[in-house]
């Protein structure tokens, strides 16, 4: 039976590193698998950078408001039926496609991730998501909380802090100084950037736990 993995971790974790790698593994094996990711991650538009320099493609950039399996089952039955017509109920997306892989599903909304998870239990294909979290407040993200409800598979990746202690929080920096305050996604990038810290560097930081 297809299940429902989130793999999840602190910035740094080797995340898309590993999405890359599972991604290889089921194309070395001959197999279909289809990468997507949420729009709201600008960073290379339709690619995925792991922190290695790998990078790839996606094949589907999911917005706010789309309807993720169908989007999914649009892209691999597209050729069945009338063309622009919405994919049949009888077509069978498992007979096309052996696995969904997910990058930063944190930015997804619960919605879509129970139209994973729809993915998975009616159309028997696994979903792998990987994403982080929390935000740079410790604060849920509303994505991250819906898959660590309903996945039948949870998976920590680890990092580690400046301290060398298990990185668990994800702090926000602007140049060279730590902040607390602002909207929760801010993608990283020339202005914003973000670091791996274990709880008792969070704090020393600046960071508080009441800030949730």
């Amino acid at each position: 039976m297809a299940k429902l993995y989130f793999r999840y971790g602190a910035m740094n974790s080797g995340k898309t590193t590993s999405l890359l790698q599972t991604a290889h593994n089921y194309e070395e094996r001959g197999q279909k698998v289809l990468l997507m990711k949420a729009g709201v991650d600008t960073k290379g538009d339709d690619t995925i950078l792991s922190r290695l320099g790998v990078r790839r493609r996606v094949d589907l950039v999911v917005g706010a408001q789309d309807n993720v399996r169908l989007l999914v089952r649009r892209r691999l039955l597209m050729g069945q039926g009338r063309p622009g017509a919405a994919p049949q109920a009888s077509a069978r997306l498992r007979e096309v496609l052996d696995c969904v892989l997910v990058d930063e599903a944190q930015f997804l909304t619960p919605s879509q991730v129970n139209q994973l998870m729809e993915i998975v239990l009616l159309d028997d294909v696994p979903v792998l998501a990987y994403g982080i979290r929390t935000d740079f407040r410790t604060t849920s993200f509303p994505g991250s909380r819906r898959l660590l409800e309903i996945a039948h598979s949870l998976e920590e990746l680890k990092t580690i802090c400046r301290c060398g202690c298990k990185a668990i929080f994800n702090a926000r920096k602007i140049g060279q100084d730590f902040i607390f305050d602002g909207d929760q996604v801010a993608i990283d990038g020339i202005n914003v950037t973000y670091e791996s810290l274990c709880g008792k560097c969070y704090l020393e930081a600046g960071g508080s736990l009441a800030s949730a």
